[in-house]
């Protein structure tokens, strides 16, 4: 590509997103291993640093309220690219026209889960400093492909000698679209086409290659997200430092009271494995709140960790812990459940709630548990939160060795 083309050109991700999904309602927020769909593709795209805006196309206000957290700026579309027999192509022209300050769109598809940076760079340089006008996804498969018929009538092989069956190892294989996203210039997507020009493809190793189309994919690519989906730029030593929140997250957010007036509450035993578990891995965990109560105070000396009992500002007090211990934010985790929690969800590296925490709160949280709190959402978050550390360790030399295999 010339440096011409280069020159003040404005490159553009659009993630389509309308709220009447048929087979799954509203699949494209629904959480996905702790994440709204959508906000694995987003952090992908925003933190890939190759676009000059990040845009959500959709018609629904939850869907909009989400893509924004998530830092996506959102385009409202019309009625009629909403429907459900309205194309891509239809909804990607519409964008296109009402922002005529955009040279290059990358649509990319919310229901790719296991999108890295790296996915998307490949393409942006492509179309950028090679000359391509058009660049699309693909992934390998190794399947013999039949004519088919009906009747009586016999069948033929499509791309296969059965007379000399090679080997898996012995073929490539062949490249098939996987439909995570195509790029392309202004003038190809205006004219109705995905493809068109200089048509090159992008190739995404099979275990990157999730679509979600039904429930029985949901399950599925849950586990495939756990394994091979982008993280964040969380620093390679990991978190360091956890903060939980008392009532609502270590407890049901009860206060029990006997007869003689006494008080009391109950801790779930898997919750304090999931704590001792992030201890031996060298994370310091620390519970704040926001009352006074002796038994938090007691349960916390149990479990050897520090307590924060009566305090009124939760984000002062953990930016405070931060600082003593000269931590980024991106090494921070905190939990909480309802609103006071907010400011430091949103701050630190990775924020979670309980399943049944405030609807505000799981808007905002980078990590929603299935279990509702004092009842295993801690040690759901713990597990994640090691997760996150063991991604962090190889982060650096997954992503070259994948570029290895790319330029």
């Amino acid at each position: 590509m010339s440096q011409e083309r280069n020159k003040d050109k404005h490159f553009a991700a659009l993630v389509l997103a309308r709220g009447g999904s048929k087979g799954i309602p509203l699949k494209n927020i629904k959480p996905l291993a702790g994440l709204p769909l959508i906000a694995w593709c987003l952090r992908a795209l925003i933190d890939s640093g190759e676009f000059d805006s990040v845009w959500v196309s959709t018609d629904h206000d939850e869907i909009e309220a989400i893509s924004i957290e998530w830092g996506a700026q959102v385009f409202r579309r019309s009625a009629i690219t909403s429907a459900d027999k309205a194309t891509s192509i239809a909804a990607v022209i519409e964008f296109a026209k009402f922002h005529p300050e955009i040279d290059y769109i990358g649509q990319v598809q919310c229901t790719s889960p296991c999108l890295h940076p790296f996915h998307v760079a490949g393409p942006c340089k492509m179309i950028r400093e090679d000359g391509f006008d058009s660049v699309f996804a693909v992934t390998r498969r190794h399947g013999f492909r039949w004519q088919e018929v009906h009747g009586d009538q016999p069948t033929v092989p499509l791309n296969l000698d059965p007379k000399n069956r090679p080997r898996r190892q012995d073929w490539d294989g062949e490249l098939i679209e996987n439909g995570a996203f195509y790029f392309g210039t202004r003038e190809l997507l205006l004219s109705g086409l995905f493809q068109g020009g200089k048509v090159g493809y992008f190739e995404m190793q099979a275990e990157y290659s999730v679509d979600i189309d039904t429930d029985i994919d949901w399950p599925i690519a849950e586990q495939r997200v756990l394994k091979f989906g982008y993280f964040g730029k969380t620093k390679p030593q990991g978190i360091q430092l956890v903060v939980l929140g008392a009532d609502g997250v270590l407890t049901d957010n009860q206060v029990h009271i006997t007869s003689t007036g006494e008080e009391f509450r109950s801790f779930n035993y898997s919750d304090t494995v999931g704590i001792q578990l992030l201890q031996k891995k060298g994370v310091e965990v620390k519970i704040i709140a926001e009352g006074h109560s002796s038994i938090l105070e007691k349960h916390a000396k149990r479990l050897g960790v520090d307590i924060r009992l009566g305090c009124e500002d939760k984000m002062v007090q953990l930016d405070a812990w931060r600082k003593e211990k000269t931590l980024e934010w991106t090494q921070v985790a905190y939990m909480g459940n309802d609103i006071p929690d907010m400011s430091a969800i949103k701050r630190s590296g990775i924020g979670g709630a309980p399943g049944d925490a405030h609807h505000d709160v799981v808007t905002i949280a980078n990590f929603v548990c299935k279990h509702p709190g004092g009842r295993g959402a801690v040690r759901e978050f713990c597990d994640h939160v090691i997760l996150v550390m063991e991604k962090a360790k190889s982060a650096i030399e997954q992503e070259e060795a994948a570029k290895k295999t790319l330029f």
